[in-house]
């Protein structure tokens, strides 16, 4: 009943601002546009605002799923018009707060003191408000100044409805054709425990203590200092920092800012926080990264809002990096070999067939010069022909894929001469050169080496359980092959039977129906029929 009455919501909500202006009506068949055109709230309601308006309008009265959905948009402006990027860039900060009274209740609650007590100045009037939690300016009483992020009241409550509906919608895209291939549930689940850890801010604060370490002596991304005593589940108290917000071109041009540099070392940060460490900022959205006033020349890029992160295994590292080393090679044989050894496709797939189909999409693409190719326009035409090979969708790889269109969009709003795979490619040569170096391989052992010498007394006895396991598998084997050829026989032998008394009963009916058509015949004739009838009955009637 509930989902009910929230996709009741939703559905007002898209009327109330006429989202029905986004529709491709024109491709629509013809009884959907007529069932449009006589919907009511074509004439009861009129449209006030922009269509890009209305949308950002409807997502913020959505709440903070749909509000996390307009974030990620707003950073494709290669793929929609300017105004609507616009619009839903303001999701990033500048959703309508909630009052700071309640924000002084929230931590009070949560830290256990009066706000006197824990701070020497609070402002009740936050600095920004996004969808989960708004940061309020603050002062320790040692004079530090510091940001304090508060999780919305009620928050969890309305997330975990929005997550009810989007099971159902899920289980309703498995039904239709080619739905399970985009595997919707397995998407949703980790949607759900995504934005679920984003209401830990003892978990956020965990994340940005570990960034801060990764790029510790690098300068090319800075995370501010996490203040623990001052920090809960619902509250996290962070260093203030001054920079200036990445979408405020004009700030950044007019401090001096080396703009081609500060978009390579967007992408070089994504490819580090990848492939070095495995551990990635999952919500790079222009709300989350600010650039560091010192050193313009020479920019480096500040991060907050490390609620969201992803980490790859592996295989998933090596087959990931093999497989864009490919695309920047346009070795497409390579590619689909890839994704069938990663299991991305089944593995019978035919590889030929699969690299005939990626050429056939890559091949117009790269035909543009590389710095007009959109990393993410790539990446829809290849899911585009993936449903002829039954491709789904990876869960592991969902926030990095959404990370990586976040970071090209960043870049190419900064410096829109970027060129990704320039950046990109030398930077993924060097890793993998690094990671087959001999050097490397007796690091990793090196760092195994306490695992496995631990482990070779059991070595042995894990020998022989292996064997005798071999054996009894080998003898269970052997067992399912006799039960199967015995089913098959019996199979067999049933359908003979069958076959056989159809034959019976087709020479009982001609023995009586051939006299009948023929009368010249003698009496004998039905009668050689009727035996040889029984007599196949009764040989095979088992």
């Amino acid at each position: 009943m509930n989902r009910i009455k929230r996709m009741i919501h939703v559905m007002w909500v898209t009327s109330r601002y006429r989202l029905d202006y986004f529709l491709p009506t024109e491709h629509l068949p013809f009884r959907f546009r007529l069932l449009l055109w006589i919907m009511p709230w074509r004439l009861l309601i009129a449209p006030k605002n922009t269509p890009a308006v209305n949308l950002r309008l409807a997502l913020e009265a959505l709440g903070p799923v749909f509000v996390k959905f307009g974030q990620i948009l707003s950073t494709r402006r290669d793929l929609m018009p300017t105004d609507i990027a616009d619009e839903l860039a303001k999701l990033q900060d500048q959703v309508p707060a909630f009052p700071g009274h309640q924000a002084r209740a929230i931590i009070e609650s949560q830290l256990g003191q009066s706000v006197e007590a824990l701070f020497a100045t609070f402002d009740e009037i936050p600095l920004a408000s996004a969808s989960v939690a708004q940061v309020h300016p603050a002062t320790l009483h040692s004079g530090e100044s510091v940001v304090v992020k508060v999780i919305r009241p009620d928050i969890e409550r309305v997330i975990l409805k929005d997550l009810a509906l989007l099971k159902t919608l899920a289980q309703w895209i498995t039904k239709i054709p080619d739905g399970k291939r985009l595997r919707p549930n397995e998407v949703v689940e980790d949607y759900h425990k995504t934005i679920l850890d984003e209401l830990d801010l003892i978990r956020e604060g965990s994340n940005a203590v570990t960034l801060r370490r990764n790029f510790e002596h690098s300068s090319l991304l800075y995370i501010p200092e996490v203040h623990w005593a001052y920090t809960s589940k619902s509250v996290l108290t962070m260093e203030r920092i001054h920079g200036i917000g990445v979408s405020d071109i004009a700030a950044l041009k007019a401090q001096g800012t080396d703009m081609k540099k500060l978009a390579e070392r967007g992408v070089e940060i994504f490819f580090t926080q990848v492939f070095r460490d495995s551990f990635f900022h999952a919500d790079m959205h222009p709300g989350n990264v600010f650039v560091s006033r010192e050193h313009p020349e020479n920019p480096s890029y500040i991060g907050i809002d490390c609620g969201i992160v992803g980490s790859l295994s592996e295989a998933d590292l090596t087959y990931l990096a093999l497989t864009l080393l490919a695309f920047f090679n346009r070795d497409y044989r390579q590619v689909a070999q890839l994704y069938v050894d990663s299991g991305w496709v089944p593995r019978d797939t035919r590889v030929h067939e699969f690299e005939s189909a990626i050429r056939a999409v890559c091949e117009p693409i790269f035909q543009k010069p590389l710095s007009e190719i959109s990393f993410g326009l790539v990446l829809i035409r290849l899911f585009q022909t993936a449903r002829r090979f039954d491709m789904e969708v990876q869960p592991q790889l969902v926030l990095l894929q959404k990370t990586l269109l976040n970071i090209e969009g960043l870049g190419r709003q900064l410096y829109p001469e970027l060129d990704l795979w320039a950046t990109a490619k030398p930077y993924l040569e060097t890793w993998f050169k690094d990671r087959l170096h001999p050097l490397t391989a007796a690091q990793r052992a090196w760092r195994n080496a306490p695992g496995w010498l631990e482990k070779a007394p059991q070595l042995p006895d894990m020998v022989f359980a292996a064997l005798k396991s071999y054996q009894t598998n080998e003898a269970s084997q052997s067992l399912q092959m006799m039960q199967i050829q015995t089913a098959l026989q019996q199979s067999q032998r049933a359908e003979n039977k069958r076959q056989w008394r159809w034959l019976a009963s087709l020479c009982l009916v001609a023995g009586f129906a051939i006299p009948s058509m023929q009368p010249t015949l003698t009496a004998w004739v039905p009668a050689l029929y009727l035996g040889a009838s029984i007599f196949v009955f009764l040989s095979f009637r088992g």
